[in-house]
This record gives C-alpha cells, structure tokens and sequence, in this order.
C-alpha cells in the first residue's frame, strides 16, 4: 500500500516537472492552463506608448517571451482607447497600451482586465489655431475643439478642466470626437478652432505653422495618469509568469528609450510612418514622462474613475482592487 502511493507521490512530481513551457497550474481548479502560444497586444501611434514600439521593433516581445512557451507576438493598432477597449472586450487583444480612461469605462460595462503598470503621465497638448486669441479657458467658448472619443483620457481631462474655469463642455463648445490624424487634418483646413490631443500630434500642427500649443495637460491636471498597461484577467490568472515578463520586457523598453532618445525616435517614426521631425519636437516639446511603477498612479485613476462616474460615463465607483493587480510590479 505504502509502495503504491509512493508510486502515484513520484508520478505527479515528474509530471509537474516535465509541463511544456507555458503551462501553469490554475489556482482556481488546480488544473493545468492551456499554454499561450500568441499574444496579440493592442497600443496607439503616440509617443507616449514608444516602449511598445521598441520592443516590438527590436523583437524583444518575441525573443522575452519565448521561453515561456509564447511562439508569435502580434500587435494591433488603433486610433483611440475606446475603439481599442471594444477590441479587448471583444477578446482581440491579450494586452492594451491605453488611456486609463477609456479602461476604467470598459471595466465598468464588464472588461475582464486590470492594470498591471503605467506607461506615461501627462504628454497631452491644447493647440489652438493662430487665428484664435488665446486668453484663457473662457476664450475656448463657441470654439470647436477636436479630441478623442468620449470616455478617452483626452475627452475625460478637456471636460474636467473646462467645467473647473466655468466653460459648460455640452454647452459652450462644441467638442467634436475625431482620431488624431482626422483632427490634424482638420485644424489644418481651418475647420475647427484647436485640438487637444497626446504627442506627437500637437507637434505636427505647430511645425505645419497652423497653431500653437497654449496649455499642457500637466497645466490641466498636475502629475496625471494617460496611458496603462492593461492585461486580460485570464492571462493574471493563468499565466503570472507571463504577465512578470511583459512588465518586465516594457520597463526595459523604458529604460533603453531614455537612454537612447534619438535612436528611438526614429525607431517610432519608422514604425508608425510620422515624421521624425515632428517626433522629435514632440520629445522636445511634451510635458509627459513615461511611469512604470503603478503604485504612482493609484490616486489619479482613482480619481478619474471618479470624474467618469460624475461624467455618466459608468454607473458604480470602482474599487482600487477592482482596477489594478500591483503584485506583479512589486515582484517583477
């Protein structure tokens, strides 16, 4: 009796060590999880997400991952966070670099997902025609402002700021959802007043000489939170081990962008096809800093969870623990 479940003691242990890489017990069922063989990771053309494209261009998402069993790491781009959020909803991406807004919106209808890390703070710019006399938040009204799609970090920060200096956003401008490059065009055609986008898009307005950057959105709101690093709840629950790597792989990413800025820069333009004149002003230019560490940026999500709730945008106030995972940060 005793041999015998000696027996079945040393099978289990040999089949724990011979799991294929990528295979990990599931806490929940004590089973062993499906391997991830792709990642599809989900980001938008601004500097501030740089570290994403670095990696990528550089392989370092594919060579890091692999021995963790991960054969292909894919990447989609998308114009704006919320288009990006429907996308992760829709379970098309494993991992989003995104505004935190747009996140915190997903995650109240529904999105299994939470922040693992943070990407950048503020980055984010109001340029505004040379025809338009700049004085203040007041001379913004019966103004068209271009910016992103409701729910968006853009949008979320513009309206904020707006109803702090006594400019109704739904009453005394018209704020119009567009992409970046669909607001570009159209400050360059004169047929809105400004545009408040993330870089480097300001930067491509000021050196078409069609406006000028009047505030940053540092001014806005000092020290804010823009853009996260998202990971499905399947992939924390599952694959911990890959999740640490993905952390890990960025804040390298971070690390050699400060430390080579114009290699990067052109890496970035090669990438996304914009030009490294603009990319590189927009490095110059912009108030953003890229943040890994999501200990940081704990209270100002929180508080744009709170300005999402007070917009309408969802329906309950979510909880840190509902929001962000920052165990892996702490052990990565």
């Amino acid at each position: 009796m005793a041999i015998a479940s000696l027996a079945v003691v040393l099978l289990l242990i040999t089949a724990g060590c011979t799991q294929p890489a990528g295979t990990t017990t599931t806490p929940a069922t004590g089973a062993a999880a499906a391997p991830v063989k792709e990642l599809v990771i989900g980001y938008q053309p601004s500097t501030h997400q740089m570290a994403f494209v670095t990696a990528m261009e550089k392989g370092w998402w594919a060579e890091d991952l692999a021995p963790l069993g991960v054969k292909k790491v894919s990447d989609k781009v998308f114009p704006s966070g919320p288009s990006e959020m429907a996308a992760m909803q829709a379970g098309d991406l494993d991992v989003a670099y995104v505004g935190s807004a747009p996140f915190l919106t997903a995650l109240g209808t529904g999105l299994d997902a939470k922040i693992v890390a943070g990407v950048n703070t503020q980055g984010s710019d109001l340029v505004v025609a040379n025809s338009i006399d700049y004085t203040g938040p007041e001379s913004l009204k019966g103004k068209t402002i271009g910016t992103f799609a409701v729910g968006s970090i853009q949008d979320t920060i513009l309206r904020d700021w707006l109803k702090k200096n006594n400019v109704d956003p739904d009453k005394d401008v018209t704020i119009a959802p567009m992409s970046p490059g669909d607001a570009v065009t159209a400050i360059l055609a004169s047929k809105i007043d400004a545009v408040f986008l993330p870089a480097p898009s300001p930067s491509v307005v000021v050196n078409q000489g069609k406006g000028k950057i009047v505030v940053h959105s540092g001014e806005m709101y000092p020290n804010h939170t823009c853009c996260v690093l998202v990971v499905s709840g399947e992939l924390i629950r599952e694959h911990p081990e890959i999740v640490k790597q993905i952390i890990a792989t960025n804040d390298k990413a971070v690390a050699w962008n400060q430390a080579n800025l114009d290699e990067a820069a052109v890496i970035y333009a090669n990438k996304t096809s914009a030009k490294l004149e603009d990319v590189k002003s927009s490095l110059a230019e912009w108030d953003g800093n890229w943040a890994s560490d999501p200990n940081l940026i704990v209270d100002p999500v929180l508080d744009y969870a709170k300005i999402q709730y007070d917009l309408g945008y969802i329906k309950k106030q979510l909880t840190k623990d509902e929001i962000f995972d920052l165990s892996f940060y702490q052990t990565s």
